[in-house]
C-alpha cells in the first residue's frame, strides 16, 4: 500500500469537507429502517435503526453471531431484509440492488478469486462489470495492484496466502471508485505490516469524502481508524456514538461514578469532601471515586495543604471490559 495519499489523489474525483473534524456531515449516506432479517423464526438482525454520514468511518463492532455480517448482506444487495429498509445514497438497496452495486465496494470475510488466474487477471475480470473500457481498466488495474502491494506478482491467485488474497480482495473493493465501501473483518489475515497499511489507506479514503463501514470484533482496529462506532448484541444495537460515548452509555449505574486518578510527592492526606464515594489507596497515589468531577476542589484542598500535584486526571472506563460485560449480559 505504498505512497497511498499520492495513488488516492488519482482515485477519487473530489473531497468533501464534511470530513473535516468537527464538520457537519454533507449527508445521510447509509440508513436503515427497523431493517429485520429472521432464519427459522429466529431475529439475526432485529429491528436496526442506523444513520452513517458521508465522509465517516464507522466502526460496527459486536462478537460472533451478532448479526454484522448479516446487516452487511442487506446492506449491499445481497440478500433482501425480512422487514424495515435500508438505503445507501438515498438508494433503496432492496428496490434497485444493481444501482446500489455501482456505487459500493465490498470486501467480505471470506474473500475468494478464480484461482487459475493471476491478480491482475482477477481485476479485469470484475472490472469489466463496471463498463470501464480496456484503457481505464488497466490504468485502474495497476494503480490498485501498487496499491495494495501486488504489483509484479505473477503466480495465480490460488497460490496467494491468506493475507495476499486479503490485500487482493480490497484492490477488488476499490475497483470501481466507490461513494462507499464495507469491510468486514478487514484485517483478520494482514501481518502487523499490512495492519498499519490499511489503516493509512482507510484514513485517506475517508479524507476524500468516501464512506467506510468497517465490520470488526476487534476493538484496537476499530479504535484506530474508527470515529463513531455502533453496538451489536444479538441482533439488536445496544449503543452508538463515539468509543468513549458508548463505553459511559453502557456502563452500569452502580459504576455511574467520575474516577478521579490522583498522584502527589508526598503522602496524600485524608480526602474530605460530600461528593467522595470512596477512595483506592497506593502510597502517594490514590483513584477517588466522585459523584462528579471534583478535581478543582480536590486541587484546592491538597494546595492548602503543602502538597504537590504530580498526577490529577479524570479515567475513563475501560472500553473492553464495559463491552466484555455487555456481551455477557
Amino acid at each position: 500500500m505504498r505512497d497511498t495519499e499520492n495513488i488516492n489523489k488519482r482515485m477519487s474525483k473530489s473531497a468533501v469537507s464534511a470530513t473535516v473534524p468537527g464538520c457537519i456531515w454533507k449527508c445521510t449516506m447509509i440508513q436503515t429502517e427497523n431493517l429485520t432479517k429472521i432464519y427459522n423464526g429466529n431475529p439475526a438482525v432485529d429491528g436496526l435503526d442506523l444513520v452513517v454520514g458521508e465522509g465517516e468511518i464507522f466502526g460496527f463492532l459486536g462478537p460472533n453471531g451478532a448479526g454484522k455480517s448479516t446487516t452487511i448482506l442487506m446492506l449491499t444487495g445481497m440478500i433482501e431484509p425480512t422487514a424495515g429498509r435500508c438505503l445507501v445514497d438515498e438508494i433503496e438497496v432492496a428496490k434497485d440492488p444493481l444501482a446500489v452495486k455501482k456505487i459500493i465496494g465490498y470486501l467480505p470475510e471470506d474473500v475468494g478469486f478464480y484461482g487459475n488466474l493471476t491478480a491482475e487477471q482477477n481485476l479485469d475480470y470484475f472490472a469489466r462489470f463496471y463498463d470501464m473500457g480496456a484503457k481505464e481498466r488497466k490504468a485502474r488495474i495497476e494503480e490498485l495492484l501498487e496499491l495494495v502491494h501486488l504489483d509484479g506478482v505473477t503466480q495465480k491467485a490460488g497460490e496467494y496466502s491468506r493475507g495476499m488474497k486479503q490485500r487482493l480482495g480490497l484492490a477488488q473493493a476499490l475497483i470501481n471508485d466507490p461513494k462507499v465501501l464495507f469491510l468486514d473483518e478487514p484485517t483478520a489475515n494482514l501481518d502487523p505490516e499490512g495492519v498499519r497499511e490499511y489503516r493509512d489507506l482507510i484514513l485517506a479514503l475517508a479524507a476524500e469524502g468516501k464512506t467506510i463501514f468497517v465490520s470488526s470484533h476487534i476493538l484496537s482496529e476499530v479504535r484506530a481508524v474508527c470515529r463513531t462506532v455502533g453496538l451489536l448484541a444479538k441482533g439488536k444495537l445496544v449503543a452508538k456514538g463515539t468509543l468513549g460515548e458508548v463505553a459511559r452509555t453502557l456502563t452500569p449505574s452502580d459504576e455511574d461514578v467520575v474516577r478521579i486518578v490522583v498522584e502527589t510527592r508526598e503522602r496524600l492526606p485524608d480526602l474530605d469532601d460530600p461528593e467522595i464515594v470512596a477512595i483506592e489507596r497506593n502510597g502517594n497515589r490514590a483513584v477517588v471515586r466522585a459523584t462528579s468531577d471534583i478535581r478543582d476542589r480536590l486541587a484546592a484542598t491538597l494546595f492548602e495543604q503543602g502538597l504537590h500535584i504530580r498526577e490529577m486526571r479524570v479515567e475513563e472506563p475501560d472500553i473492553e471490559d464495559v463491552f466484555m460485560a455487555v456481551y455477557r449480559r
